[in-house]
């Protein structure tokens, strides 16, 4: 019986209670006196080629005794001209060496 009028209370409870602030904060609205302004006209784009001339250059190494990996790579490009070279050791303990270039011509 006394569960029951527990129960009853503490739903009276939460449907007559008001929301509270919150630590103390009270919620504000923001208001403006600002008119918006429309402009009704067309919008102009303006589109500029842009070319960059690539060119750069870059490599790294691994060395992993614990692993064993071992890898290198080292490629540069100038413009269209790209040239470099990688490798690795392979598990059966050959080491695979790739060279490679392309340019405009040979892609």
């Amino acid at each position: 019986m006394y569960t029951k009028i527990f129960l009853f209370a503490a739903v009276v409870a939460v449907v007559f209670g008001e929301p509270q602030g919150g630590h103390g904060h009270e919620h504000h609205h923001a208001s403006s006196s600002q008119s918006i302004k429309q402009y009704h006209g067309k919008a102009t784009e303006k589109h500029v080629e842009y070319y960059s001339h690539p060119k750069y250059e870059f490599a790294y190494k691994v060395e992993d005794p614990h692993t064993g990996d071992k890898k290198s790579q080292h490629e540069s490009r100038d413009g269209d001209v790209v040239k470099g070279v990688y490798s690795l050791h392979e598990p059966d303990g050959t080491v695979r060496i790739v060279e490679y270039h392309a340019d405009k011509k040979t892609g």
